[in-house]
């Protein structure tokens, strides 16, 4: 699998060394192994992993300043924040999910792979926030919600200067438009698109960047940003 990997990253520009390629390769294969337990995704054939999972984890890498802090909010099984760490070892990165068991789950996948600087946190965003408002240079978050009701749960995490990395589809534009409210009041700007097209599948990464503080007033609680999105 080490080469295939190794084969299939350099496609597309990334250059997977072998230590790299055989972290890849373990955490492909505990994924499947706990994945009945914890329900962690419903991707398991070898080959979708590495595109739709692993590749598609680290397509905005190069966007990432060195030694950056960086907090992945809704991670799930680790995705985007293990696949960024296992090609950035130099970035420090917080994986924060609200289940308990896919915590435990990225507990066990950091000490299989013997990553350093990485913390998996049980806590819902607009909880952990309270401790830890405006503190990261980066927020990433990859299949939780629409752009209205993620700017609400990341923004409130970035330093002013910060940036949020959204991961979505080719209707990041349509997400866009009814997130400039949003956008307003949170304190966010866009700061670019890029677009990519993997496998033939496009994929749209939103960048946008932390120009003013956030009121203190958001993110929401009782699921507001999600069910009265702004």
């Amino acid at each position: 699998m080490k080469e295939k990997l190794i084969k299939i990253f350099a496609v597309y520009g990334f250059n997977l060394n072998q230590m790299q390629a055989e972290q890849f390769e373990k955490y492909y294969l505990y994924l499947v192994q706990e994945n009945e337990k914890f329900n962690l995704t419903a991707i398991t054939e070898e080959e979708d992993v590495i595109v739709k999972h692993f590749l598609d984890s680290v397509l905005p890498v190069r966007e990432l300043k060195s030694n950056a802090s960086i907090i992945d909010i809704g991670t799930g099984a680790g995705f985007p924040g293990i696949p960024l760490k296992i090609l950035r070892p130099d970035l420090k990165v917080t994986l924060l999910d609200s289940l308990q068991k896919r915590v435990k789950f990225l507990n066990e996948v950091v000490s299989l792979l013997n990553l350093k600087n990485i913390t998996a946190v049980h806590s819902r965003a607009e909880d952990y926030v309270k401790e830890n408002r405006e503190k990261y240079d980066y927020v990433v978050s990859r299949a939780v919600a629409r752009m209205n009701t993620l700017l609400e749960y990341t923004l409130p995490y970035l330093k002013i200067g910060g940036k949020a990395i959204l991961y979505k589809s080719q209707k990041a534009e349509e997400e866009l438009a009814e997130s400039q409210k949003a956008l307003s009041i949170l304190g966010g700007k866009l700061a670019k698109v890029v677009h990519f097209n993997i496998k033939d599948e496009d994929r749209s990464i939103v960048i946008v960047k932390k120009v003013k503080h956030t009121p203190l007033t958001y993110p929401r609680g009782k699921n507001l940003p999600k069910t009265k999105p702004i």
